[in-house]
């Protein structure tokens, strides 16, 4: 098992390279074993500036563009439900043998996908737009800033914030220490 970077591009203002999609798979182990992270799926999805606000707008109830979005797939929310798997629920013994049965037939075509899984740590959105606008204004790359984005959002999947000050000097610590390491200097 490792990490894994999925990605997708639905932005037409940069082209996505795949020097670039090998520079953030470098990003990615770096962090993940400055964090000892060493098993998960990361999903990249590069978006232009109407994308990133319209998912603003309905998961932060914030009406502007950003230039990055984390979704963490391991944390709870506030409004999700945790299921419960309850063996008393599934009713008779029987219910339970079919469960039990059809476990073991999962379990058994699974063996074969476990290798090729990787659990989920959650989704970056990167707004593309955002990204070449801020590599302007810092003057630096649109790689580094593609990068400085993507170790952000990966620390925040992870469960970084930078809500007080103190936490945001760790985090940006952290940030600039994996981008040294790849070589993605200002």
């Amino acid at each position: 098992m490792s990490l894994r970077l999925e990605w997708n591009n639905e932005q037409n203002e940069y082209d996505i390279s795949e020097e670039l999609i090998q520079k953030l798979s470098q990003l990615l182990e770096l962090a993940g074993k400055s964090e000892s992270v060493t098993d998960g799926e990361v999903a990249l999805t590069f978006v232009d500036d109407a994308e990133i606000q319209r998912l603003n707008k309905e998961y932060r109830n914030l009406d502007k563009p950003t230039d990055v979005l984390s979704f963490a797939m391991q944390e709870m929310g506030e409004d999700e439900i945790e299921i419960i798997y309850d063996e008393e629920d599934l009713g008779s013994e029987s219910d339970l043998d079919d469960v039990r049965r059809m476990d073991d037939d999962e379990e058994a075509d699974s063996e074969e996908d476990e290798e090729s899984f990787e659990e989920p740590l959650g989704d970056i959105i990167i707004s593309v737009p955002r990204a070449i606008a801020q590599s302007e204004d810092y003057g630096h790359s649109v790689e580094r800033e593609l990068g400085f984005l993507f170790v952000h959002g990966f620390l925040h999947l992870i469960g970084y914030d930078h809500q007080s000050e103190e936490e945001e000097k760790v985090m940006f610590g952290k940030q600039e220490n994996i981008l040294q390491q790849a070589g993605l200097v200002r």
